[in-house]
């Protein structure tokens, strides 16, 4: 086995963090100036945009998409790449046009998108002058379970009519998020994976409502567009906007998932880095009981235990992306569960360590490692919770043995 990352690989990463070290770091404190300073609670910083087009010019663009619309990277070449983004989760992955949810709605434009599709609103999100979103989860259903979606897609003549309740949905609240891709059901008499198909819905066809964005433990989100509450109310968009057939919302679904839960991996890692390097740094400094915090005892084992963490989380998605590679994502099924179901408890585990060590301070603002600890939190509920994998991870390993 060779563990070496391939020559465009280390080449890419001396870029990127020479990106980081020259413009994202030294971003963070303007960006933070621009959140608190801004007029519309969910516009983003124009410093998010001088990043970006930094990021352009230096050649670090669009990594996450692997075709011809994107920067032809195999998940294996891009698993270090987003790690290293994840290190400032609230402006290296936008700076590089690689954040949520624009990342999976535009491998979905790329893999089932008509060419007037890709044209009015793949280009747009390849080239990040739009954001976008995508709306599949519903409060009065168990949206773990796909199929139990009940939002309603109905064919009437040249158009489709949308009526149903979304919520928790990403980004929906930042002005620059012109368009929605929405899975509802078309045909409740179909099999039941064939009931469900994916539209495409501008954000300001009117019927659709933004009733409210939703709060992460007390946070807004706000910088990344927040999560929204919507209403469909007799939401007519043209036929057209069809992504795919009719019943293919479920298979279109399931190809959009797996890649998002591996890249979500991929970031918490550089998360779960940056905080042991302020966790070093904490105890370093910090006297208690006229002893260095670096020298107890409990917080050595602390240092360590995160280090062994994060080694094995590392490999683990490392082997992940590979089998995708290799393949295919239905055959690197179990390595995605598995990442799914390791990655936020461990992350969450070292993140709640760095708090600690960082004392009363580790809960407020003046860290990032409180905001972390509630992003990462989410992660055991997106793209389905811990237990929907567990189950059927536990399936799959019984049916083994059987």
């Amino acid at each position: 086995m060779d563990f070496a990352y391939d020559a465009r690989t280390e080449e890419l990463r001396e870029a990127l963090l020479a990106f980081m070290d020259e413009c994202v770091y030294p971003a963070e404190a303007e960006y933070a100036r621009q959140l608190s300073e801004r007029e519309d609670p969910w516009a983003v910083p124009a410093v998010v945009g001088e990043l970006q087009r930094e990021a352009r010019d230096r050649g670090l663009w669009n990594f996450f998409l692997p075709g011809a619309d994107g920067a032809g990277l195999s998940n294996l070449q891009y698993a270090p790449l987003a790690e290293i983004t994840g290190r400032s989760p609230r402006l290296a992955p936008a700076a590089l046009n690689c954040s949520a949810p624009d990342t999976g709605n535009m491998e979905v434009l790329s893999m089932f998108g008509t060419g007037k599709q890709r044209e009015q609103w793949l280009r747009p999100l390849l080239d990040g002058r739009i954001r976008s979103s995508f709306a599949m989860t519903e409060p009065d259903v168990a949206s773990s379970d796909a199929t139990n979606i009940a939002t309603r897609i109905e064919r009437d003549g040249d158009e489709y009519v949308i009526n149903g309740r979304k919520w928790w949905i990403t980004g929906a609240l930042n002005p620059n998020a012109r368009v929605l891709i929405v899975m509802g059901k078309t045909d409740p008499e179909a099999e039941t994976h064939r009931q469900q198909s994916m539209i495409l819905v501008p954000r300001d066809t009117p019927g659709l409502t933004i009733t409210r964005g939703m709060t992460v433990f007390g946070y807004d989100d706000g910088d990344h567009g927040g999560h929204a509450d919507l209403e469909f109310s007799d939401v007519r968009v043209p036929a057209d906007n069809l992504i795919g057939t009719e019943g293919d919302g479920f298979a279109i679904a399931q190809a959009r998932l797996g890649p998002g839960r591996i890249h979500h991996c991929m970031r918490s890692i550089g998360i779960a880095e940056r905080a042991v390097e302020m966790m070093c740094r904490r105890a370093s400094e910090r006297v208690a009981f006229g002893e260095q915090l670096a020298r107890q005892g409990v917080i050595r084992d602390w240092i360590a235990e995160a280090r062994v963490r994060i080694e094995q989380l590392r490999l683990l998605v490392l082997k992940a992306a590979w089998l995708m590679d290799t393949v295919g994502n239905r055959d690197a099924h179990t390595e995605i569960q598995a990442i799914k179901i390791a990655t936020p408890s461990t992350v969450e585990w070292i993140l709640d360590k760095a708090i600690q060590v960082h004392g009363a301070g580790g809960l407020s603002q003046d860290t990032p490692l409180a905001e972390w600890y509630a992003s990462i939190r989410t992660l055991r509920f997106a793209d389905g919770p811990d237990e929907v994998h567990k189950a059927s991870l536990a399936r799959k390993e019984l049916r083994a043995h059987a």
